[in-house]
């Protein structure tokens, strides 16, 4: 005990009372310097507050009806120089990231109708394909001939990678591309518009680059056909795809056409 404390102890007094208060004073002043901190009361915070939870990420867009364009669209306007090339999203995911790279180093930007169950295998590239700028859209959930399918078979396919984008993204995505078909039957259209896609989206110019036939022929195809307005089918997971990007950049560049997002290319 402190001098301090056995001052106030004998100040307190005799007797019961002075006891009692010398007791609890002797006791309250045995923690003195030096001596452990009081145990925090359970449930108290033992450090700093937690940290904030970081925010969600934004939804990525979601489909836009442009006023006067048919429902199935297979290219944009002609008077601008634009062009949209677009990738059915399946296949070895490291390729569908070097495309995404490459463009990107290019400052183009791309389409990207991914097949469902490739994003159920591969979810983070959901967002890499959103966050690097680029439309994302919906080609069905197990790319299956969706054209030869029932009613309720076929909103099946289209609804389900909906549902995926949407969890993936929060958006069911910007565009709709039937599986297997170049152009989607009314059944299909009509399917696609209950599922929330007022439009379909085709494609004027196809390389055929999914049958690997060497990425000079896949740059030669295209430049034999693009122009103002073209929309471009190509494909991840194939090797050619991604070596004919630089050269098929290079050209479009030297002919003074940029390599946009579908939504940009219709946006007037």
């Amino acid at each position: 005990m402190t001098l301090t404390c056995r001052r106030s102890v004998l100040r307190a007094g005799a007797g019961a009372a002075g006891a009692a208060a010398a007791g609890a004073l002797a006791a309250g002043c045995e923690a003195g310097p030096g001596s452990p901190a009081p145990a925090p009361s359970v449930g108290a915070p033992s450090g700093p507050a937690a940290t904030a939870r970081p925010a969600a990420p934004r939804p990525a867009p979601g489909p836009h009806r442009f006023a006067g364009l048919p429902v199935q669209i297979t290219h944009g306007p002609r008077d601008r120089p634009r062009v949209a090339l677009t990738l059915h999203g399946q296949g070895d995911p490291a390729t569908a990231r070097a495309v995404l790279a490459e463009a990107e180093r290019r400052g183009a930007r791309l389409t990207v109708l991914a097949v469902g169950s490739w994003l159920g295998a591969h979810p983070r590239l959901a967002r890499r394909i959103v966050d690097g700028g680029h439309d994302l859209g919906n080609h069905t959930q197990r790319h299956l001939t969706i054209s030869a399918m029932g009613e309720r078979e076929a909103y099946a396919e289209i609804s389900g990678c909906a549902d995926r984008l949407r969890r993936l993204t929060g958006s069911i995505g910007t565009w709709f591309r039937p599986s297997r078909a170049q152009y989607a039957t009314p059944l299909v259209q009509r399917l696609a518009r209950r599922a929330g896609y007022p439009h379909v989206l085709s494609y004027d110019v196809d390389p055929l680059d999914f049958t690997s036939p060497g990425s000079p022929a896949v740059t030669r195809r295209i430049t034999g056909e693009v122009r103002n307005g073209s929309v471009v089918s190509l494909h991840f997971g194939y090797a050619d795809t991604v070596a004919a990007l630089p050269a098929l950049l290079d050209e479009l560049d030297r002919r003074g056409l940029r390599a946009v997002t579908t939504t940009e290319l219709l946006t007037r």
